[in-house]
């Protein structure tokens, strides 16, 4: 067996590509259907293009969306500096659900309400504030 890739639905294309590009993540391909009205767009990691997600979007809209979505689960991303990594998304706009008060792991959603999960690679730094006393936004 082989992982291929994770699947998500977007409503706003160009808000959730925007949104994984603050991740970090490149468009890797894409595929477009005139005739099923869809495009289907990779986005991975730097020099990780077998690990993409794939951002569905349905060309005639899709009303189901934004949903809670938790009965997704979440996505998964190690960063090299969680501090910073959080601090450049809320600097862009995006709600941290979840601080890293920790030092270890936080949570964001997507324009699409998909949760991120965002973990410190190695071992957790030490807390620092604001992070350290900053409460949970929403649910994650």
């Amino acid at each position: 067996m082989k992982y291929l890739h994770t699947m998500v639905r977007v409503k706003d294309l160009e808000a959730s590509m925007a949104f994984y590009r603050l991740l970090g993540l490149e468009e890797t391909r894409r595929f477009e259907s005139e005739r099923g009205r869809f495009s289907l767009i990779f986005m991975a990691p730097p020099g990780q293009p077998e690990c993409p997600v794939e951002l569905t979007y349905n060309w005639d809209g899709d009303e189901a969306l934004p949903s809670d979505s938790r009965h997704f689960g979440h996505l998964a991303y190690e960063v090299d500096d969680i501090y910073a990594t959080c601090a450049h998304l809320q600097a862009n706009g995006v709600t941290i659900n979840r601080p890293p008060r920790d030092g270890h792991m936080a949570f964001v959603r997507s324009p699409d309400n998909v949760s991120i999960e965002l973990l410190q690679k190695g071992d957790a730094l030490p807390p620092v504030e604001p992070w350290a006393s900053m409460g949970n936004t929403g649910h994650w």
